[in-house]
C-alpha cells in the first residue's frame, strides 16, 4: 500500500509544533465564562479577539446575555446583570441584591486588614483617582485579589473610568476617614517622614 506523504511531510521530535486554533462552538457561553473572571469591563474588540470572532457577532452575542441575565423570553432573572461600563462589558451584582451581598462580605471577611491590604489601601488613599494597573506598579505584585476585598470591605470605591484605557479608577470611601479619625483625605500626614531612610525615591511615586 502507497501513500502520497513522503519522509519530509513528516514532523520530528524537535520540530515545533504550532498550536491548534481555538474553536468556540459556543460563542454566548464562552463570553459568560471571560465576563465571570474579568476584573476590568471588557470591550467588545477585546472579547471578539479572544474568542476569534467577528465584532459583530460578538456584539449580538452580547445583547443574548444581557436578554438572558435579565430574565427576557422567560429565562430565570440571574442575581448578576451585565452592564456596559467605561467602553467595555461587565458583570455586576443586580440592585436587588446589594445587601444580601454586603451582609456576606462584612460577615465572610476578617476584621483586621493583611499588611498587602494596608499597603494598597495607602496608595490608593494617597495618589487617588488611580487604576489597578498603576497600583500593581508602584507595588510591583499582583494587586487583584487586595482590590476585591478593599470594595468588599467598603474601603475603595470605583469613582470613575480613564477617558484613554477605559480602565476603572479607584479611590478611598468616607469609611477609611471614620476608621482614621479625619475629616478630608487633605489632613492625611505628608508621607516622606514615615520613610526609612534611603526611601526617599518611593514618595515620588505614591
Amino acid at each position: 500500500m502507497t501513500t502520497d506523504t513522503s519522509i519530509e511531510d513528516i514532523p520530528s521530535a524537535d520540530d515545533p509544533v504550532a498550536p491548534a486554533p481555538v474553536v468556540v462552538a459556543d460563542v454566548d457561553r464562552a463570553l459568560e465564562a471571560i465576563l465571570m473572571v474579568a476584573d476590568e469591563p471588557q470591550s467588545l474588540i477585546a472579547l471578539a479577539t479572544v474568542v476569534s470572532r467577528p465584532v459583530a457577532v460578538v456584539r449580538q452575542a452580547i445583547e443574548r446575555l444581557v436578554d438572558d441575565f435579565d430574565g427576557v423570553g422567560g429565562s430565570i432573572r440571574r442575581g448578576f446583570e451585565l452592564r456596559e461600563v467605561g467602553g467595555g462589558w461587565r458583570l455586576y451584582v443586580r440592585a436587588d441584591y446589594d445587601y444580601v451581598v454586603t451582609d456576606f462580605v462584612s460577615t465572610q471577611n476578617p476584621s483586621r486588614l493583611s499588611q498587602a491590604a494596608l499597603e494598597t489601601l495607602a496608595v490608593i488613599a494617597y495618589k487617588q483617582p488611580i487604576s489597578r494597573g498603576s497600583i500593581a506598579s508602584i507595588r510591583a505584585v499582583n494587586v487583584d485579589s487586595v482590590v476585591r476585598t478593599l470594595l468588599g470591605r467598603g474601603l475603595i470605591t470605583e469613582v470613575s473610568t480613564d477617558a484613554e484605557t477605559h480602565a476603572i479608577l479607584y479611590g478611598t470611601t468616607d469609611l477609611v476617614l471614620t476608621q482614621l479619625g479625619l475629616n478630608s483625605l487633605d489632613e492625611l500626614p505628608p508621607i516622606s517622614p514615615l520613610l526609612a531612610d534611603g526611601a526617599e525615591g518611593f514618595d515620588e511615586r505614591l
